[in-house]
């Protein structure tokens, strides 16, 4: 991807999106949006329980606890299976290597229809969530040797499940921005965008926090 395309998707997506458990804005405002993997080591989950967790699927969403903390929940993953991942993964990859790769990442959403398609999933369409709002520019410009962009829904092997390996995501300069114009439409060029690990600063790029229950704005947390 060339600046010139980077600028064209910062404007054709201006805000990233992402859907967290309900109530967790106040960690968020604390200690920033976190992947499940960073949760993880705040949280000293080790050994048996961490695989469950990191490296195997989760059906259900895990409440974590420790001394000095508040209750952290790392969400299910509902949309996934083992049987869909073995499909679309490569016979080097299993479905524990995947889960580790998407477990080692903060995810956003570039558009607020693919956000809103998984607040009217059925899984989650009568739950409230809490749903950051973030100024794309900012947190690319704070982050960028962080970031990863991703051209499917990476969480997903519902229905037919797309082809993946680890070179699904790609840095911003190697991302095949060009390839993707041909294909889709503006908007829809960049699925995903996905930050290392953490993003402890979140707090300075969120434009507002909500809650929200399937399309519905429930409250205004922060605008």
């Amino acid at each position: 991807m060339t600046e010139d395309e980077l600028e064209e998707v910062i404007s054709d997506c201006p805000t990233l999106y992402h859907m967290a458990q309900r109530g967790s804005w106040p960690a968020i405002q604390e200690r920033g949006l976190l992947s499940t993997t960073a949760l993880l080591d705040l949280y000293g989950v080790k050994g048996e329980a961490r695989e469950k967790i990191e490296i195997r699927h989760r059906p259900e969403s895990v409440e974590l606890s420790a001394a000095g903390l508040p209750l952290a929940v790392v969400r299910d993953q509902i949309p996934m299976s083992d049987a869909g991942l073995r499909k679309a993964l490569p016979a080097r990859l299993q479905p524990s290597d995947w889960y580790a790769i998407l477990n080692s990442r903060v995810f956003f959403w570039l558009t607020e229809d693919r956000l809103h398609r998984l607040l009217q999933a059925g899984a989650y369409r009568d739950q409230e969530h809490d749903v950051l709002e973030i100024d794309t520019r900012s947190l690319i410009e704070a982050h960028r040797n962080h970031v990863w962009l991703c051209p499917y829904n990476s969480g997903s092997t519902v229905m037919n499940p797309v082809p993946r390996d680890e070179n699904t995501f790609a840095r911003i300069e190697d991302y095949p921005y060009e390839s993707w114009r041909q294909k889709r439409k503006r908007g829809e060029r960049v699925v995903e965008l996905t930050v290392d690990y953490s993003v402890p600063d979140l707090t300075k790029h969120v434009r507002r926090a909500l809650v929200k229950r399937n399309t519905e704005v429930i409250d205004v947390l922060f605008d």
